[in-house]
């Protein structure tokens, strides 16, 4: 019956600020503009398959969310980083060991890096990778190269 998410809307302070966001800086394409209603509508990968929506609100109706974009998993591990550094992205990632780089749950397993929308609203790339999920509590979220070895055990 139900096939996937199609669509997911987000309030945000200052429209034109986040349309200057999710179409410079993300490279969405913007569909739809409704300067009376204060929208904006983009789609997200192929026209027509899945749509993110925003809805100017004043500051205090806010409710920072989470959403990810689904990537190739490759693409994360290899230019994500690059991507977001050269669009002045600040990310992070939940590693706890100073690295920069993309991480990867374990009990997916996916490969992922978190960033953030003028707004405060936390976004992510992420990408699912072959192999098994594993349920090592201990190692939730590992590095790359430890997912390696462990997708190996």
């Amino acid at each position: 019956m139900i096939k996937g998410l199609y669509e997911t809307h987000l309030f945000v302070e200052n429209l034109e600020r986040s349309i200057e966001f999710y179409t410079n800086k993300m490279e969405l394409k913007q569909c739809r503009f409704n300067n009376q209603r204060r929208t904006a509508f983009f789609w997200i990968g192929e026209d027509k398959k899945f749509m993110l929506g925003l809805w100017e609100k004043p500051k205090e109706q806010i409710d920072v969310r989470h959403y990810a974009f689904e990537c190739d998993p490759d693409w994360i591990l290899n230019e994500s980083v690059n991507f977001l550094k050269s669009r002045n992205i600040k990310y992070w990632n939940f590693l706890n060991n100073k690295t920069d780089g993309p991480m990867v749950f374990v009990w997916m397993p996916a490969i992922s890096i978190y960033f953030n929308d003028p707004d405060g609203h936390e976004l992510e790339f992420i990408g699912v990778l072959d192999g098994e999920s594993k349920s090592d509590e201990e190692k939730r979220v590992v590095t790359y190269e430890e997912w390696l070895t462990i997708k190996e055990e």
